[in-house]
């Protein structure tokens, strides 16, 4: 199905003005509200007003915009069953909406007052995803700008159209973004029912025992209904393979590219990159092959055949991926014990918050999802790092993040070569880190290394330099930053500082 009107109304307004361009450039009308039209109009892009669309200008100081039957007919419309009523009512479709919402979040953190904070919930925003959402057999839906890209090079493909794949992940996406706007608005309210926390009434599974056999478990749903998996095969899941599945996933989403991460007892034993999900694992499991016995693997691509004939000998307790070849399929069944699971959406794997109980207390906080690019990252010691120095780096930040704390990590190239973590001293972590690369045959020198916080002596420094790692990242703020960053000039070691810590515990 083409489109050809779409209606934008926006807040966040990145990436907007390279949309509408495109989208006139395929004839769509464009129908936009308020400050959407004004930015557009200054940008040269031609649009509908939508008060003239809908016949009804804004009113009650903005609350009242696209809160319109002509708007919502337009877009939760059939044309086969609604012919009539869109004729007699003069309603015409709408293919595409383009919304992101009021920025609630950072109003309520801003420390305003109580009515600019309620004035900032969006009420027509949210209510046109959904009503887009619902609609996904004809109509596409946009609510972040992070998902232009694609869906222009999927409708330029298409001639116009985006098809039911992608409108169907849109959907998902939107009802997943009014979902978690909703529950940051329940949570400044402080509604007890409303604050996250896991649903404990009607468990998905009842697990064999839990960390040990002592102890009972279950399997609870919380933000999804279901498990945003299908188990293909293998022995049913334990405790503590649902948390190092956990940690293997979180790690992945982590990852750009095919990658893969090999996880034993929450902490990853092999992290590894390549030109697809067979060469990925094959560098993840060389990072550690004895800690790779009995681990669970994630793969953030899909395993075909080589992927199986890989893991033939290999005990493994579990595999996830997002899709299986019928080739990959057909060897891994022989292996009765693997438990091999299919993701349905990396992307929306991890949910916005970490619950954690401290006591008979509930510890609630954000996820930690976000990485400071490293255009944004200063230079602090040593030679300038190159290109490649520099996307090296930025792997092993990658990979630092998923390891506890304390937690350093060596790399090289397309793995991780060792990791230190758990440790209560930086400085022992620097050292098993170290040690450990050493120990399964790889040569640190050369190799670069990262620090989910800062240093605060220069003693762990010194163990990687004498390994011969040649560039470091970490956060800095140390209040010794100036001596560690003057040892790692006297060194020769670059280190890159990014600012933001990564904490795991």
């Amino acid at each position: 199905m083409k489109i050809r009107r779409a209606l934008l109304s926006v807040t966040d307004k990145s990436g907007l003005t390279e949309l509408a361009t495109f989208l006139r450039g395929h004839s769509v009308e464009l129908i936009a509200s308020g400050g959407t039209r004004r930015h557009l109009e200054a940008a040269g892009v031609e649009t509908v007003e939508l008060a003239a669309f809908t016949g009804s200008p804004e009113c009650l100081d903005g609350r009242v915009k696209t809160l319109h039957p002509k708007t919502f007919g337009g877009i939760l419309a059939d044309p086969e069953l609604h012919a009539e009523d869109l004729s007699r009512l003069d309603f015409p479709l709408i293919d595409l909406v383009v919304v992101n919402l009021y920025r609630f979040r950072e109003t309520a953190a801003s420390g305003r007052g109580e009515a600019e904070v309620i004035e900032s919930i969006d009420i027509g925003g949210p209510s046109l995803l959904r009503a887009a959402a619902k609609n996904l057999r004809r109509v596409a839906v946009l609510c972040a700008p992070s998902q232009y890209a694609e869906f222009m090079a999927t409708m330029q493909a298409g001639d116009g159209d985006v098809g039911p794949e992608l409108r169907r992940r849109l959907a998902g996406a939107a009802f997943a973004h009014t979902r978690d706007y909703d529950r940051e608005i329940a949570a400044w309210f402080d509604v007890p029912e409303a604050t996250p926390g896991p649903g404990l009434d009607a468990p998905l599974a009842t697990l064999r025992y839990g960390e040990n056999p002592h102890q009972r478990a279950a399997l609870h749903p919380w933000l999804a209904p279901s498990a945003p998996y299908t188990q293909l095969g293998g022995a049913e899941l334990s405790y503590n393979n649902l948390l190092d599945l956990g940690a293997a996933l979180d790690l992945v989403a982590d990852l750009p590219g095919p990658a893969a991460a090999v996880i034993k007892h929450g902490n990853p034993c092999g992290i590894g990159y390549g030109d697809d999900s067979a060469a990925a694992l094959a560098a993840a499991w060389s990072s550690d092959p004895v800690s790779a016995f009995g681990s669970v693997i994630a793969l953030s691509h899909p395993a075909d055949a080589a992927v199986a004939s890989f893991l033939a000998k290999k005990f493994v307790e579990v595999l996830v991926a997002p899709g299986y070849s019928d080739e990959a399929k057909a060897k891994l069944a022989k292996k009765e014990k693997l438990r091999v699971l299919e993701l349905r959406n990396l992307a929306h794997w991890r949910a916005p918050r970490r619950l954690r109980s401290v006591g008979p207390l509930l510890l609630v906080q954000d996820e930690d999802m976000d990485f400071a690019p490293t255009a944004e990252w200063k230079h602090g010691a040593g030679p300038a790092p190159d290109a490649a120095t520099l996307a090296e780096l930025e792997r092993a930040w990658r990979a630092v993040k998923h390891v506890k704390s304390n937690a350093i990590v060596v790399w090289k190239g397309d793995k991780l070569l060792g990791a230190g973590a758990g440790q209560t001293s930086r400085v022992d972590s620097c050292r098993i880190a170290v040690d450990k690369a050493r120990e399964l045959g790889h040569d640190p020198a050369g190799a670069v290394a990262a620090s989910d916080a800062f240093f605060p002596f220069p003693d762990g420094l010194e163990i990687l330099a004498a390994a011969g790692v040649r560039a470091v990242v970490e956060p800095g703020g140390s209040i010794r930053d100036e001596e560690v960053l003057a040892r790692a000039d006297a060194l020769g070691v670059t280190v890159m500082l990014t600012g933001r810590r990564h904490f795991r515990h």
